[in-house]
């Protein structure tokens, strides 16, 4: 047994402490902030808003205003998504700034019409990137409007006019993935709502006609959708993979109740699962590779039946290709070519950074049987991101170390395009594409021609001398723009010295105490009387907190934090036995920029040394769930003050021997059930016993529910509910792994949407001791 000293564990609980302090300022800094304001003399104003950290990337933008109408135009664009439309014509970016477009030719970001955009009024976003999906035309844009937390209405966007037509009520506000996908050619999508998915035309006048219960595809999420090259889509449900011809759907749909959509294509042997499971369709749709929990990998042909002894003709059935791919796997990009050649990407878990590994595998053969073939490991790539070229001969390739081409059939670099940390890159064709990074959005050619589209940021701004042009230095250069024209290479730019006055206004930021901005702009009239802000809906609060409040009375058991002063709350994690949905966790924990806390029971330690070591290299709150997934409260175990001294004392060891590091000294009982006399044993030893303030019974599982049909909620409607139960210093705990009898979906894979409802109500996600040293 461990007889380590409590006073050296209580040094590096304070130590744990101060870490958190320093990440939670990190995390406030993420509020939205506006400076570097510059009047002109005709009146026109520059400034830079500055936001993101918070689940997006950190970025700045520059605008300029009319201080006259107020009116607003932004002049860069910082390309978080990308999305080449109306046959690589038109760039569409989105970021927290809203959905911006912009010619390939080059010129001025403009707001997409009747999306949430900054310059049209919408308040600049908390949190993650709002995901949409615009249809490959550029003509129409997918869009969740939020009515809840969790819960929004899939709303059909006009570009051309900004007319919105809803779609579908009560459909899934975006996690990992949109909730609806376009047939290439821009007339039909399908989405999903409540585990089942439909489809709808847009080019039809009968649509708005036909009820959605006529439009019903079957059941599955999105994930169980993938579109083909021919404009078909290949439909996963169960072990069967269906093909669905568009031309087929209203005629099928009517008969969706007792026939299945589409024409059997092929079958898998293992049953797929659309929460953790993804699958992609060979060029020809010949075959498939199955994503099995996100790290099995599976070749299968299609259009052979399963059931003889003969059925796979030359394919040998013990020599498919399979790709087993560590645990702590949070990424998988694949590339298909019409050659055959797959190239799998995976990301995984490096300190505080991710390396990429990259895999290869053939599937073109002229017998039709691969032999020993497999999956070969190859050269790592440049970065975890990639996208072929129309033609499947070559692959831009790009991450933070910076971007190339590759040759793809020899997996050789073609050309090297730098190593600034790019952001986005696509193809505009065989020849031509796009790379963006942090200063320049550009396109560029495999002969080494490059022009501008569009500025990313910028480092400082100014106007021109001649008072007419607008200057912008990005990457050390300095561009110009009269307002209306692309940006272009300035060398005879001579910047004037930024001025907050002008004849007619004089512009300053004033101080915003509450709500999603630092600061906002304002504009004085000093010739006349007024003076305005800026920012439409700048006024935009948080929930309102009490400042002062009484402390409750001391409880052995830390069941929430106090509940005036902060908006904060605690995300606790539990591992019992199973590490299914870790990876993920940490990686949205990372991009959010939140520490949380972990408590691990010893069969998990057990089971996943590796994971825990990942938890500890991560720099979370690692905390105890005792040894063992025991009841204390079950009659048929003795359970006395050594008894609990010691399971706790075991874990310790356990989680030292697996990461040569310390468990805090918090723990809380499996089950959260703890009398008074087992935290007072914990007590005696120096730990903290933990409870919650909300329980999202996300532990019930379909066999419960039978039992109990009441209780069992889906992850939505747990997010929902957490949202309208929390208060500050509430604890939140989010069961990982899938328990025996397994659930229709789970609270852990909606991490992401659960945060960003909290991050832009004004809540900071803090460690449970963060909350205990801030009730004190």
């Amino acid at each position: 047994m461990n007889d380590r000293t409590f006073p050296r564990r209580t040094a590096a609980l304070a130590t744990i402490t101060i870490l958190s302090f320093v990440l939670a300022a990190e995390t406030l800094a993420a509020r939205t902030v506006f400076d570097g304001l510059d009047l002109s003399a005709d009146d026109r104003l520059l400034f830079v808003a500055r936001t993101g950290g918070d689940g997006s990337t950190r970025q700045s933008a520059l605008f300029s205003a009319s201080a006259a109408s107020g009116a607003l135009v932004q002049m860069t664009a910082f390309p978080e998504r990308i999305d080449l439309l109306e046959g690589g014509r038109t760039l569409q970016i989105r970021n927290p700034f809203g959905a911006l477009r912009v010619s390939v030719a080059g010129g001025l970001p403009s707001a997409v019409p009747g999306y949430p955009s900054f310059v049209k009024g919408a308040v600049v976003q908390g949190g993650r990137v709002e995901d949409a999906s615009a249809s490959p035309d550029g003509k129409w844009m997918l869009y969740v409007d939020p009515v809840s937390p969790a819960y929004g209405a899939l709303s059909l966007i006009d570009t051309a006019t900004g007319a919105r037509t809803i779609v579908s009520d009560g459909v899934e506000r975006p996690g990992r993935s949109f909730p609806a996908s376009w047939s290439p050619d821009s007339r039909v999508f399908v989405y999903s709502r409540e585990g089942k998915l439909y489809f709808r035309a847009v080019d039809s006048p009968l649509t708005p006609l036909i009820d959605e219960r006529y439009r019903v595809i079957g059941e599955g999420r999105a994930s169980s959708v993938r579109w083909g090259s021919s404009g078909d889509f290949f439909y996963l449900k169960g072990s069967t993979v269906y093909r669905v011809r568009v031309t087929e759907l209203f005629a099928r749909a009517l008969y969706a109740d007792f026939l299945e959509i589409g024409n059997v294509a092929g079958k898998i042997p293992l049953e797929f699962d659309p929460n953790f499971d993804a699958f992609w369709v060979a060029p020809d749709g010949a075959s498939i590779i199955l994503s099995k929990g996100g790290r099995n990998l599976f070749y299968y042909p299609l259009g052979v039946d399963d059931y003889g002894a003969d059925s796979l003709g030359s394919f040998d059935a013990a020599s498919l290709p399979y790709l087993m791919l560590p645990r702590s796997c949070s990424d998988v990009t694949l590339l298909w070519s019409p050659s055959g050649i797959v190239t799998v990407l995976a990301t995984f878990p490096a300190n505080d950074e991710s390396k990429v590994k990259a895999y290869r595998l053939s599937t073109a053969s002229e017998s039709g049987s691969f032999g020993v073939l497999g999956f070969t490991l190859a050269e790592n790539p440049r970065g975890a991101a990639a996208v072929l070229s129309p033609d499947g001969t070559r692959a831009l390739v790009w991450g933070a170390t910076g971007a190339a081409v590759y040759d793809y059939v020899n997996w050789k670099i073609l050309s090297d395009l730098g190593s600034r940390n790019t952001q986005q890159a696509l193809w505009i064709g065989n020849e031509d594409f796009i790379v963006a990074d942090a200063s320049t959005i550009e396109r560029r050619s495999l002969s080494g021609r490059r022009s501008l589209i569009c500025l990313s940021s910028s480092e400082s701004h100014a106007f021109d001398e001649d008072g007419i042009r607008l200057l912008a230095k990005s990457n050390g250069v300095w561009f110009s723009t009269d307002g209306k024209k692309p940006w272009s290479e300035a060398a005879d730019a001579k910047p004037r010295s930024a001025s907050s006055f002008s004849p007619g206004y004089r512009a300053y930021l004033e101080a915003q105490n509450a709500g999603p901005y630092e600061n906002i702009p304002m504009l004085r009239n000093v010739k006349g009387v007024g003076t305005s802000s800026l920012i439409v809906n700048g006024a935009v609060a948080y929930e309102t907190v009490p400042s002062a409040g009484r402390d409750e009375a001391a409880s052995p058991v830390f069941s929430h934090g106090r509940r005036y002063g902060r908006r904060e709350v605690a995300i606790a994690f539990d591992l019992i036995d199973d590490a299914e949905g870790l990876p993920g966790i940490l990686e949205s924990l990372r991009r959010f920029g939140i520490r949380a806390t972990f408590f691990l029971n010893g069969e998990f330690i057990r089971r996943h040394p590796a994971a825990a070591k990942e938890i500890e290299d991560s720099g979370h709150e690692a905390a105890s769930l005792f040894f063992a997934p025991i009841d204390l409260t079950d009659a048929r175990y003795r359970i006395d003050a050594d008894f609990i001294k010691r399971g706790l004392a075991r874990n310790e060891d356990e989680y030292f021997n697996a990461t040569g590091g310390e468990l805090s000294l918090l723990w809380h009982a499996p089950y959260y059930t703890a009398s008074r006399e087992i935290a007072a044993a914990a007590a005696e030893v120096g730990y903290a016993t933990i409870g919650r303030d909300i329980d999202p019974l996300d532990w019930i599982t379909r066999a419960d529910a039978r039992r109990s049909p009441g209780a069992y909620k889906s992850a939505s409607r747990m997010v929902d509910d957490i949202f309208a139960a929390k208060a500050p210093g509430s604890i939140i705990p989010i069961r990982l792994g899938i328990p025996p009898s397994g659930r229709d979906d789970y609270l852990f894979n909606r991490l992401e949407v659960l945060v960003d409802a909290l991050v832009r109500a004004g809540y900071e996600p803090v460690t449970v001791s963060t909350l205990m040293e801030h009730a004190r």
